[in-house]
């Protein structure tokens, strides 16, 4: 180490100093700095990170998708060259195994990632040596259709949160209050910001939006509409109109609050998902729905699936039956996590809508 080198300086010291030095900064920042901290630092993922998602309870969750994609190929017309492209992949895993159930299919596309985390991409590159990465949409090739996915990845995107206040709507800051960052409302007036079906909502009403979100549903959209293609978003959330905060933070499997250690937790908030519907028409594409992923998964064909596993690995039968509840149960991942499905305009609908 080199003389007057020293540690990183922590997210919390960098924002107590920023916020002295300007004044509260919003919610929004506060978590897209955190979030851009926090997964470059590390991989989360498994029981010696922080979290679990669905590709790593079971193979069965991205075996389904690829036949998802797989039935919805052939539906188009099995075009010849198609893009596999997906947002934040994790560890590869869902890739993987999606892609190795396409190639039995004879769908094998050319693979792209779009991934910030240079930590994340050296562990995708262990599960998918072809893939090309990228850091966002904008440089994918946009001459062939796409079959574009996305698991968990809207959730971590920031938020906006807007409270209405006894002198109307305000946008959600981070202050300091002695050692602790509190969320308090700002001083300008926010209600433009607001569905003009929520400005008059009660005093203490708080919404929150995802500006990020649109952005990224709106190029997903335009895409789907000039190419052709495909698209699945899956992630928590709901998919009608709700108020309250569901702003979170997660660390080494529990609920931590979200204020307290910025870019050492994974922060993440409910997807709004009915108001990405719009988004989505607006931008040329079409929706097919939105639907509880155990519900999607059912359909799919998850207990078939289940059933040939334990045929062929009988001794692991306990564990592929905990993995498909853990995945469709209604008081597990089944009913909070929802499956929101996207088209070009000349794609067929999809399985499981």
């Amino acid at each position: 180490m080199s003389v007057g080198e020293g540690p990183p300086v922590s997210l919390t010291e960098i924002f107590r100093r920023l916020i002295a030095s300007t004044g509260p900064i919003s919610l929004s920042q506060f978590m897209g700095e955190a979030n851009a901290r926090y997964y470059s630092s590390r991989d989360p993922f498994g029981h010696q990170g922080d979290f679990i998602t669905a590709p790593e309870i079971s193979q069965m969750f991205g075996e389904l998708i690829g036949l998802w994609l797989v039935d919805i190929w052939t539906r188009a017309g099995r075009p010849g060259q198609v893009i596999y492209v997906e947002l934040g992949p994790g560890r590869g895993t869902l890739a993987s195994d999606a892609l190795r159930v396409m190639g039995r299919y004879g769908l094998s596309p050319e693979v792209h990632f779009v991934e910030a985390s240079d930590t994340l991409r050296h562990r995708q590159l262990e599960a998918v040596p072809d893939a090309i990465w990228h850091h966002d949409l904008s440089t994918v090739p946009t001459d062939r259709p796409l079959l574009l996915i996305a698991n968990e990845f809207l959730d971590a995107l920031p938020i906006r949160q807007l409270i209405r206040t006894a002198n109307g709507w305000r946008e959600v800051m981070v202050a300091v209050d002695g050692e602790r960052f509190v969320g308090v409302p700002g001083d300008r007036p926010m209600d433009a910001a607001l569905p003009a079906d929520r400005v008059d909502s009660p005093e203490g009403t708080l919404i929150e939006t995802s500006p990020a979100a649109s952005a990224v549903l709106q190029e997903a959209s335009v895409r789907l509409a000039s190419q052709g293609g495909a698209a699945l978003f899956i992630d928590y959330g709901h998919d009608a109109p709700r108020s309250g905060s569901t702003f979170q933070a997660i660390r080494s499997h529990r609920k931590v609050h979200p204020f307290d250690t910025p870019g050492e937790a994974d922060l993440t908030a409910h997807v709004d998902f009915a108001s990405l519907v719009p988004v989505v028409r607006e931008n040329g594409a079409r929706w097919l729905g939105t639907v509880t992923q155990g519900a999607f998964l059912q359909a799919l064909g998850i207990a078939e699936r289940a059933q040939a596993l334990v045929n062929s690995a009988p001794q692991h039968r306990e564990a592929i039956e905990s993995a498909k509840e853990r995945l469709v149960g209604p008081d597990q991942m089944g009913e909070l996590f929802k499956v929101f499905g996207m088209a070009g305009r000349d794609w067929p609908d999809g399985a499981g809508f």
